[in-house]
């Protein structure tokens, strides 16, 4: 060895030799403590004021459970509390398991008094060996004293330490029985994941119970105490299964498992959970519903073992899911137009940290929200694209304008207030004084004034000069007033640029205030908990939502019809009718200045969905962007698969007392054979506002000059 390798060497040696010392001497003292001098000062002394905890608390000790969500239909969704744990007997572990863990971990549990003193002896050996603290010592019941009692016995390698967590071992084993000490350690043990015991790692790792697993998932389990993250099989599967293999062989070894036994559990394929079976489904949603019971429950939500009933469906929400992430992926794609900004994929490749972006990432972002008309309740919500990344929610905590969406609830004020279809309202330019001086000028997308049309054609061509001059006609309190009473929360200034979507909305409150349309003119207040249970299975809480009436069942169908042609033969058309959704369905487009939100929100008679998609930081998605274009194709997608699940939805009868006129669509005048309109239709009337001027006499409505203190610079929207 030439010198300066050997001089190396031995600076290398000395640099350890502190810690090899006290290695020994850690090994040495045990060893003479507690073979030789338990009945010494220093063990007497090691637990003297109070330094180590009392065992008579596991008379009765109950690790804490978590909180689980279900699903409406009982399917489970996630757990909630600071350690996942469901509790199981050791009855209920098959002997597989408990074989594993114990070969694992402490091959002579059955046969020592707490303390394993020939590991104890080779333990030290090894270590002054190799000049290192390379290998421990610890029997399960060592392991559990520390588990069960960290407060009192921490990790730390001291002789002190060391010496406390042997004594309180001793004892927990002279007071109870090897079965009720392995059943508290296998409840007890982290397994990585956020998973703790071995019930709830199983659920989480392989989407059963700990009573199905087989021997090659059985040793997966107990590959995870020595590493829990290293040999976490989501994350690192060929290094779980080498591990696996290697708990295996140590159990064929020792005679626990036959040859043939562990050929075939070393061949056999390592299968995880899905998303949905493992509990990691619908994060933000999840995140959502924990907050909510938070308020609630405080504490007890994290120990106390509560099953929460919730209105998911997690056929719809992983339906949503895919619809989301595959049109945004579409739009990313380049492949409609061309796309400028930073896309998902990239952003991963870049991201080195692996650190979260917080509330704002750069990429395209979206969100989903799906709700059952007739109840409120919550059907799918996705939040954005990716939870571990950023956990804003953005359909619940995200403001953003609704542009186009809001229109409906100006039109239903309308109707509530004696307008009709067939209203002509003008679709000429406006001007309307600001207090600062200058002059608020919207325009219609397409830049264009098509002059006098009905309300109908208005809304489903999605022209702001006709919502605009109609929410004049009607004033800004009136449709703030509608807007409340439809279930949006949010501020709203008093300027008329709200007619056309100017103020910041929670998509979930945009979506949900469709209910009404679709449920014969009643909100059902919005709601996501059925209810909640304690540990015995006794309801401890059940939300009662609210319904409310908002509209007459007339005026809910007239605008049900009126919604219906958006899809029909408005600017959803291409994307919904003829993309072949040809159920029956109302809707609304949505698209706010210069592109920077595009939303599409529609319904059926049982189900309201809405789609948002923009970035964190408003900008131009695209060029051109329109909300039948780039969101209404992601409803599309979500509708047509739930409609191959479940039967498909009922038209809405129309109401007795809706009347019907024949109608000049030129001049929305009741029709007469000289009629210089170029189509004749059928509109819908409730009863007392029913046309009765003809269209043979020429006819010009006069729109009143409105003048407004105050209003902002949104301008088009779609």
């Amino acid at each position: 060895m030439p010198t300066s390798v050997k001089s190396k060497s031995k600076r290398s040696f000395g640099k350890r030799f502190p810690f090899l010392t006290k290695v020994a001497a850690i090994t040495a003292v045990a060893l003479v403590t507690i073979g030789a001098g338990i009945g010494g000062g220093t063990w007497l002394m090691i637990c003297s004021d109070n330094r180590c905890p009392s065992i008579d608390v596991l008379d009765e000790y109950t690790p804490t459970q978590t909180s689980k969500l279900f699903a409406a239909d009982g399917r489970f969704i996630a757990e909630l509390g600071m350690e996942r744990r469901t509790l199981v007997t050791l009855e209920e572990i098959p002997q597989v398991v408990q074989d594993a863990f114990v070969t694992t971990e402490d091959k002579r549990f059955y046969n020592h008094n707490g303390v394993d003193y020939l590991r104890v002896i080779g333990a030290g050996l090894r270590n002054i060996q190799s000049g290192r603290y390379a290998q421990g010592f610890s029997t399960i019941t060592m392991q559990l004293a520390r588990n069960v009692f960290p407060e009192k016995l921490s990790r730390e390698k001291t002789l002190i330490r060391k010496l406390q967590e042997t004594k309180v071992a001793l004892a927990i084993e002279a007071k109870y029985p090897k079965k009720k000490i392995l059943e508290l350690y296998l409840n007890q043990i982290a397994l990585g994941n956020g998973s703790y015991g071995v019930e709830t790692a199983s659920q989480r790792y392989f989407g059963k119970s700990v009573r199905d697993v087989n021997l090659a998932e059985a040793a997966t389990l107990a590959a995870l105490p020595k590493a829990p993250t290293r040999y976490n099989p989501r994350r690192y599967p060929d290094r779980a299964i080498q591990r696996r293999n290697t708990i295996v062989e140590l159990m064929r070894s020792n005679d626990v498992i036959s040859n043939e036994e562990a050929s075939l559990a070393k061949a056999y394929p390592l299968r995880l959970a899905s998303k949905v079976e493992s509990g990691e489904t619908a994060p933000y949603f999840v995140e959502w519903i924990r907050q909510l019971l938070d308020a609630q429950f405080g504490r007890q939500l994290y120990e106390g073992g509560l099953n929460v009933y919730t209105t998911l469906d997690l056929d719809l929400q992983t339906a949503a899911e895919r619809a989301l992430e595959r049109q945004i992926r579409s739009i990313e794609s380049g492949k409609q137009r061309p796309y400028s900004h930073i896309t998902y994929e990239q952003y991963i490749a870049r991201s080195a940290s692996g650190e979260t972006s917080g509330e704002s990432s750069p990429y395209l972002q979206g969100s989903f929200v799906a709700v059952d008309p007739r109840t409120g309740g919550i059907r799918a919500l996705v939040g954005g694209r990716d939870y571990h990344d950023s956990k804003f929610n953005r359909a619940t905590q995200g403001m953003r304008q609704p542009g186009s969406t809001f229109k409906p609830l100006v039109y239903a004020a309308a109707i509530q207030n004696g307008l009709t279809a067939s209203t002509l309202i003008d679709d000429g330019p406006i001007s309307i004084a600001q207090a600062d001086g200058s002059r608020w000028e919207p325009k219609n997308y397409d830049h264009k004034n098509l002059g006098m049309m009905t309300m109908r054609r208005g809304l489903y061509m999605s022209r702001n000069m006709v919502a605009i001059n109609a929410g004049l006609q009607l004033g800004t309190r009136a449709v703030i007033n509608q807007a409340r009473n439809f279930g949006i929360t949010t501020p709203i200034p008093p300027y008329p640029s709200i007619f056309i979507g100017s103020a910041d909305v929670h998509p979930v409150e945009m979506v949900a205030s469709y209910v009404p349309f679709a449920n014969g003119g009643v909100r059902s207040q919005t709601n996501a908990i059925l209810r909640v249970e304690n540990s015995k299975g006794q309801v401890i809480w059940r939300p009662q939502p609210r319904k409310t009436q908002v509209m007459s069942p007339e005026e809910a169908w007239i605008m049900v019809s009126m919604m219906k042609d958006v899809v029909q033969r408005g600017t959803a058309y291409n994307s919904v009718w003829n993309a072949g959704f040809k159920y029956p369905a109302g809707g609304k487009t949505g698209t706010t200045n210069d592109g920077t939100d595009v939303w599409f929100v529609g319904f059926t008679s049982d189900l309201v969905a809405g789609v948002w998609i923009g970035f964190d930081k408003p900008k131009t998605i695209m060029r051109n962007a329109q909300g039948g274009q780039l969101a209404a194709p992601a409803w599309t997608t979500f509708m047509t698969e739930v409609y191959l699940r479940k039967p498909a939805p009922s038209d809405w009868p129309r109401p007795e007392t809706v009347s019907t006129r024949l109608i000049d669509s030129f001049t929305g005048l009741l029709f007469t054979p000289s009629c210089a309109g170029p189509a004749i239709i059928t509109e819908f009337y409730v009863p007392g506002t029913e046309p009765t001027q003809e269209c043979g006499v020429f006819y010009q409505q006069g729109m009143p000059s409105i003048k407004s203190p105050n209003a902002d610079s949104t301008g088009q929207s779609q």
